[in-house]
């Protein structure tokens, strides 16, 4: 297997915007864990947006790297990665408060980050075009719409209702307690569910569609704000 070295520096280029974009969704779930009035992330040092706090040396680092390879050297997609979960314990959210409900704002709190991120992002290259410091085919633009669209989807991926997704977690907690046991065993396949969506590519489009149209739709509306159009 020989890489070019243009495929290995982009490569690094995907691993640096995901561990940047991980650091970001993983902040988002320790900030508002935080403000439910859990220490615990603070302790850990998790309430941080250096990446190096989130940063889980097989999801954000290996996994990555060999997908980034594989798919170089096949063509066949890139792989995907998660960063360090962040703990925290719902028992010591503060009154006033229910459980249930922190639960869900704890874990949109990571998907938030992510648009927020992509968001900023897209703003930034908008306004890079519209002074003309780069342009629409230059490498630094091709970086930062690959940015953008992977906020996206991470934000997408992780609202996908399956345990130990984010949006597993707001559907335990939205669901009436009675249903909890078949919630529970549900649960026991949530990863292998993750799996076939992150590894098949026609179910990935569950979330790769609505990420890319999502992604364009920020273009495109910021782009009009400063009258750059984007074709």
């Amino acid at each position: 297997m020989n890489l070019s070295a243009d495929q290995i520096r982009w490569i690094l280029i995907r691993v640096f915007v995901l561990v940047i974009s991980v650091a970001f969704h993983e902040f988002g779930h320790a900030f508002m864990a935080t403000r439910m009035g859990d220490d615990t992330p603070r302790r850990q040092g998790r309430v941080t947006l250096n990446p190096l706090a989130h940063i889980d040396p097989i999801g954000t680092l290996l996994l990555p790297i060999a997908g980034g390879v594989y798919g170089a050297a096949s063509g066949h997609g890139g792989g995907f990665g998660w960063g360090k979960p962040v703990q925290w314990n719902p028992s010591r959210i503060k009154r006033g408060v229910k459980m249930s409900t922190a639960s869900i704002l704890v874990a949109l709190a990571g998907p938030a980050m992510n648009v927020l991120l992509g968001t900023l992002i897209c703003l930034v290259h908008i306004v890079l075009l519209w002074r003309g410091v780069i342009g629409f085919d230059s490498e630094v633009s091709q970086i930062l719409a690959f940015a953008v669209v992977t906020n996206f989807v991470l934000m997408f991926f992780n609202l996908l209702p399956a345990p130990p997704l984010d949006g597993g977690h707001v559907l335990e907690h939205l669901l009436p307690y009675k249903y909890r046991p078949q919630f529970e065993s549900y649960a026991r396949f949530g990863p292998f569910v993750v799996l076939a969506v992150a590894m098949i590519p026609q179910l990935a489009k569950i979330f790769l569609i609505p990420a890319q149209f999502c992604a364009r739709e920020v273009y495109v509306g910021i782009g009009a704000l400063f009258g750059v159009p984007i074709g």
